[in-house]
């Protein structure tokens, strides 16, 4: 029962991403945007499911069939499973598995990670060459990684170039994928 409620919460945050996502991609029929979003949902619930990955550590992002897993993993196995676990899901065209394995870390390391985040996603939204609900920020002992797809290969490089400034960043992992016209 606990189990088919969270899969419903799941469903109805991925329909609120979706309305965020219509007002960004103009060239895309509300089928494409519904489409995505299901998959999305899909592939995070078949990650919740599998005892071998920690969903909570993995961010996914579709575009057109493409499934993008960002984000930091304990271990390389982990990393393995969640993405044949995505590339199992019906209607996945293709998977780019761009998570990154990470040592296990202190309650402090990471809440000074939760803070570098936060200030890399409002140096996100003040920056009008970036839209940053196109953008999943994680970070991990200071390393930042970007992943989503935007829509301009400008704001790709702003957005590496905004993190990159942040106090606390020592290094930015570009995954950003332009979307194609």
């Amino acid at each position: 029962m606990r189990k088919q409620a969270f899969h419903s919460a799941l469903i109805a945050a991925s329909a609120a991403l979706w309305f965020a996502g219509c007002a960004s991609a103009g060239d895309r029929t509300a089928g494409e945007h519904i489409d995505d979003a299901a998959l999305t949902a899909k592939v995070k619930t078949a990650l919740i499911g599998d005892e071998r990955t920690k969903a909570r550590k993995i961010d996914v992002e579709t575009f057109k069939g493409v499934v993008q897993l960002n984000g930091f993993v304990d271990s390389a196995a982990e990393k393995t499973a969640a993405g044949s676990v995505a590339r199992t899901v019906k209607g996945v065209d293709s998977v780019k598995n761009n998570l990154q394995v990470g040592a296990a870390r202190t309650a402090g390391e990471v809440v000074d990670d939760s803070a570098i985040t936060a200030k890399v996603r409002a140096a996100l939204i003040d920056d009008p060459r970036t839209k940053s609900h196109q953008i999943e920020v994680t970070t991990h002992d200071g390393t930042v990684q970007l992943g989503g797809f935007v829509d301009t290969a400008e704001s790709k490089a702003a957005a590496a170039q905004l993190a990159g400034k942040v106090a606390g960043v020592t290094r930015v992992t570009n995954k950003l994928e332009v979307r194609p016209n």
